[in-house]
């Protein structure tokens, strides 16, 4: 028999915010599949380890996909990682792939997900808390109430376009075009909330655009109300 490929999110830095189903599987699978050369200094290894110990124990593999924006070579990577975890597939050898927040949004994993679907194997994901919802109740506020939309936007790819929505827009992917993305919240009306490193030592909060810093780290969320 094959083995499974199973896409863990991790939830979006505090060890205790994975959930047991996360932690069962993590657990109960021998090998370990993370995005990243050295796989023990990635940020979804540090989170699972700190709600996994026995992760220490495990079979690690990386999978190495850099964040390139030309996706005829980004396809190569993805590529070589599905072939990576269909190795061990074939062996009848259940695979665990570590991904941040929840495997459904804007996640690596998913890439390598549809190609072992395209190849005939089982697949099953294991949800995480996503980073927006973590961070708005870091906050203490709420994301949407009553008849409100939410609207998320991956910001890096839609910083020409106009937050002309209604309700609640969270932007994702803003740090490399955080200045840009200021210069826009800052010229409408909008409530900005920012949480830079959600759920982690390093993590920072801001509740005015005019005190986030234009250099900021990858995993900055905005939510502008």
């Amino acid at each position: 028999m094959n083995g499974i490929l199973y896409g863990v999110g991790v939830g979006p830095g505090d060890p205790e915010e994975m959930t047991l189903k996360a932690v069962r599987t993590i657990r109960e699978n021998r090998y370990i599949a993370v995005p990243g050369k050295e796989v023990k200094e990635t940020v979804a290894y540090k989170i699972a380890a700190g709600a996994v110990p026995e992760l220490a124990e495990k079979e690690l593999i990386p999978l190495y996909m850099p964040m390139i924006k030309d996706r005829a070579e980004i396809e190569k990577y993805h590529d070589k990682a599905a072939d990576t975890v269909e190795g061990y597939l074939k062996e009848g050898k259940n695979v665990v792939f570590l991904t941040l927040g929840d495997p459904t949004i804007y996640s690596t994993y998913m890439y390598v997900h549809k190609r072992i679907v395209e190849r005939g194997y089982e697949t099953k994901v294991i949800n995480g808390i996503p980073s927006f919802c973590a961070a708005a109740a870091r906050m203490n506020i709420s994301l949407t109430e009553w008849d409100e939309e939410l609207h998320v936007i991956p910001a890096v790819h839609n910083i020409d376009r106009e937050l002309d929505y209604g309700g609640t827009c969270v932007l994702m992917k803003s740090a490399r075009k955080m200045a840009q993305v200021k210069e826009k919240l800052a010229s409408g009306s909008r409530k900005v909330y920012m949480v830079e490193n959600c759920g982690m030592e390093t993590e920072r909060i801001y509740t005015d655009v005019k005190d986030i810093p234009d250099e900021a780290s990858y995993y900055s969320l905005i939510i502008a109300k």
